[in-house]
């Protein structure tokens, strides 16, 4: 297993992506698209794996300048965190998308299933190369969870809902299984929907997220969240679904503590894993101070040991501008040193 420093830092995922990457007007409109939506590039398809390419070693190096100790790819390739996953399977027909309710109760469209859900060829797993050499960090890779891909899909070919979240979860463990062959350091799998649908996460999501970790090689990290703070702005204090999560196979939970200020005394329903804290509310575009970030962190370690906590924003950083994640980010590193001199 990666052995990590006291209290290290780690981005969740994604990073600003630079204006001259994406439209960040037509993205701030919604909430991530499930399906394709390529307007969304400013750059001509001839050019766009090039500027990707560009832009995350940019996330990289902001992320090297702040000090960040577990690094991401900063998703720079992706519209949303799932879609660009999701419709890269076989058995979605992504011509003629279905519909589905967002979490906010909007109907929009989603992948529609029409047959067997498999992975065509490996997605994420092709650039881990690219990405280690601009880094000698512990570098995570995120993955939507098959859980939430089955939230956010039309169900036209399974029996059921579980039966299709299964599906998705092959697919998973078969680019989960490659990122670590390829050499990812840490996979995490993005599973928003376990809040959002806790019935239906009490009836299939542990068993989909253990078949999608089955036989990883290293850390498995699962992130549970409200929602991005850009777009949602009342978050409970506590989550309807987190202490089943201790059994699950994931050897970590990610979760957002500081925009929904939670009771910290929730981490004890956790005590079977190392949680990665969320210290940075992303719908503050205002860039924390030091002390500021550095009580949420000690509030923690209130109910927690240090040897299980990683430092993190609540959710992923792509709605925020440049300027500001990089600030953020560059106070939450200097908020752990403060708080990890505290106790040595």
């Amino acid at each position: 297993m990666t052995d990590y420093p006291l209290l290290p830092t780690s981005l969740v995922g994604s990073y600003a992506q630079p204006d001259w990457l994406i439209d960040r007007a037509r993205l701030n409109e919604r909430l991530p698209p499930r399906v394709l939506l390529n307007a969304l590039w400013r750059v001509e398809d001839n050019a766009l794996a090039e500027a990707q390419n560009d832009a995350t070693v940019i996330a990289l190096e902001d992320q090297h300048r702040a000090g960040v100790d577990i690094v991401t790819d900063g998703e720079m390739r992706r519209e949303s965190y799932s879609n660009r996953f999701a419709n890269a399977l076989d058995g979605v027909d992504i011509d003629q998308p279905g519909e589905a309710v967002d979490r906010t109760g909007k109907t929009v469209p989603v992948p529609r299933v029409v047959g067997d859900i498999c992975r065509r060829t490996a997605v994420e797993a092709p650039f881990i190369d690219f990405i280690k050499q601009h880094t000698d960090k512990l570098v995570k890779i995120t993955l939507p969870g098959p859980f939430t891909m089955a939230q956010q899909a039309q169900n036209d070919y399974y029996p059921d809902e579980g039966s299709m979240a299964m599906a998705y979860a092959a697919a998973v463990n078969e680019e989960m299984l490659d990122l670590f062959a390829a050499g990812a350091d840490i996979v995490q799998l993005d599973e928003p929907y376990v809040q959002a649908r806790p019935q239906a996460a009490r009836d299939y999501a542990v068993e989909a997220i253990d078949r999608a970790v089955q036989g990883a090689s290293g850390p498995t990290v699962l992130h549970v969240c409200f929602g991005y703070g850009k777009h949602v702005a009342d978050k409970p204090n506590g989550y309807s679904f987190l202490g089943e999560l201790d059994a699950c196979q994931a050897d970590e939970v990610s979760i957002e503590c500081a925009q929904p200020r939670l009771k910290m005394e929730l981490l004890e329903e956790l005590p079977n894993k190392k949680i990665h804290v969320g210290v940075l509310d992303l719908r503050d575009t205002e860039v924390e101070s030091v002390e500021l970030i550095a009580e949420r962190i000690r509030a923690a370690l209130e109910v927690m040991p240090a040897e299980r906590m990683v430092v993190a924003p609540d959710c992923g950083m792509k709605y925020l501008p440049r300027p500001v994640a990089f600030g953020k980010l560059q106070n939450m590193v200097a908020a752990r040193n403060l708080v990890r001199d505290e106790l040595a």
